[in-house]
């Protein structure tokens, strides 16, 4: 009489291992590569691809547009009540010229939507009819761009795809006339 309940003729000690196989095998495969702690900073050279600069190339805030297929450089004045976008590309430090006349920014703040339209402003070099300065002198975008609570967004199409990024504000040193976004 057979008293090994398993229909294969294995016992308890085979059910054993390959279960204890199994959980290795777990183990060491996981779940893919796990994190560095933080405040480290890893060297893989995924992470390298993927590094690009704090502040763009003119010291402004990066705006990300789409999976980081390109960034948006903020230069903001106070002082002046200007600001100037530039696109970038992914890596956030080249000038890319887009074949757009206008940017968007649409900002809410205090109940109320506003649209603002920031023209180009080609840099000297540029081919006709492409630009990758957008300049405002709209004293009002400015200053609601510093406005309590307000919620901005910058649209802008890229040969033929619109992307969208949020415009965070950020304020530099306390005193300073100008500050970046």
């Amino acid at each position: 009489m057979n008293t090994n309940p398993s229909p294969y003729g294995f016992g308890s000690t085979f059910r054993f291992l390959a279960l204890a196989s199994l959980t290795g095998v777990l183990m060491v495969v996981g779940c893919g590569p796990a994190s560095p702690p933080k405040g480290h900073s890893g060297s893989s050279s995924a992470q390298a691809e993927h590094a690009h600069p704090s502040e763009g190339p003119h010291g402004g805030h990066l705006i990300e547009l789409g999976d980081e297929q390109y960034h948006v450089e903020l230069i903001h004045d106070d002082k002046a009540g200007e600001v100037t976008f530039y696109i970038l590309d992914s890596s956030a430090k080249k000038a890319v010229p887009i074949d757009a006349v206008e940017l968007v920014v649409n900002l809410k703040h205090g109940g109320k939507a506003e649209q603002f339209k920031i023209a180009a402003k080609p840099e000297s070099g540029e081919t006709a009819g492409t630009s990758s300065r957008f300049f405002s002198a709209d004293k009002e975008l400015a200053g609601d761009l510093d406005a309590e609570g307000a919620d901005a967004q910058l649209v802008v199409t890229i040969s033929g795809k619109q992307f969208r990024g949020a415009i965070e504000h950020e304020h530099g040193k306390e005193g300073d006339a100008e500050h970046k976004h």
